[in-house]
């Protein structure tokens, strides 16, 4: 069962995550859920290192720190490209010469 809270966790904190930051994100719900999850994975081991609860505890501190640590991890990805990176830019045909 615990995995199973943790999946629902980590998609509702890739989701805060994803409402706090601005602008569009080109990554898909997997990639979401995924990030959402180890920002709930960092925050549980924040909020342990400091004292309000075990790692897999559902804490207000830990998620918080959850949710702080999936933004960075989105913004980090989207700025890096992963996600769909078909949509994200056109490549360039090499046999057409630049104008």
């Amino acid at each position: 069962m615990q995995i199973v809270g943790l999946i629902v966790i980590g998609l509702v904190i890739g989701v805060i995550a994803r409402l706090l930051l601005p602008g569009r994100q080109r990554i898909g719900v997997a990639l979401t859920i995924l990030l959402g999850i180890g920002g709930a994975l960092i925050g549980g081991v924040v909020a342990s290192a400091i004292g309000t609860g075990d790692i897999f505890e559902l804490n207000f501190l830990g998620t918080i720190f959850g949710v702080i640590a999936a933004v960075l991890l989105i913004g980090a990805a989207d700025g890096m490209g992963i996600g769909r990176g078909d949509e994200r830019r056109p490549r360039e045909s090499l046999d057409r010469p630049r104008r």
